[in-house]
């Protein structure tokens, strides 16, 4: 029996949480499949802005990034406590071992990929980066990618994004979901 993609959420009581490299559109597709899937979507940066009272760029400049992973994974097990959403994550939150073990236990990880030349055409259209800041972004995330691809590849669900709109890499989410079932 087919499952109508366009209303009924795929893991009821499970939330979905967008893993992958700064400028891979965790968050657009995010929002996008939240709708499609008929379940609420959380930008996990947003929210650790809002709980901080500052920007990401800021509490790395004051408190360091240790710091901010400290508060990130925090906010992100409040989110996935929550009930069932789309959660978007920043690039390394899932690099943290606490974080990582969290979001595998209790939600459904799915690795958005691109090429690093989409990711680089996508992270100079958005200021506020603190990782890129004063630095080249293809040389940054060629070694974040060397360093991070294999981690993330430890989602349960690969989607590879490509230079289209971002409703192809929905399409690409929502045809894994039915097959994951």
């Amino acid at each position: 029996m087919q499952r109508n993609t366009k209303s009924a959420p795929a893991f009821p009581g499970r939330p979905i949480v967008l893993v992958g490299m700064m400028g891979v559109g965790k968050s657009t597709v995010g929002r996008r499949l939240a709708t499609r899937l008929g379940l609420g979507f959380v930008d996990a940066d947003e929210e650790i802005e809002k709980a901080a009272g500052m920007t990401i760029t800021e509490m790395f400049e004051r408190y360091g990034e240790s710091h901010f992973r400290d508060g990130e994974r925090r906010v992100i097990a409040r989110l996935i406590d929550g009930p069932p959403k789309v959660i978007a994550t920043g690039g390394g939150a899932f690099m943290q071992d606490d974080t990582r073990a969290l979001i595998l236990a209790e939600a459904l990880a799915i690795w958005l990929d691109a090429d690093i030349d989409i990711l680089v055409d996508r992270v100079s259209r958005r200021e506020g980066r603190p990782l890129l800041k004063g630095k080249d972004p293809r040389a940054v995330l060629s070694e974040l990618a060397a360093v991070r691809n294999p981690v993330y590849a430890l989602a349960p669900i690969h989607i590879r994004s490509i230079a289209a709109p971002h409703e192809a890499a929905v399409e690409k989410i929502m045809k894994a979901l039915d097959n994951w079932q």
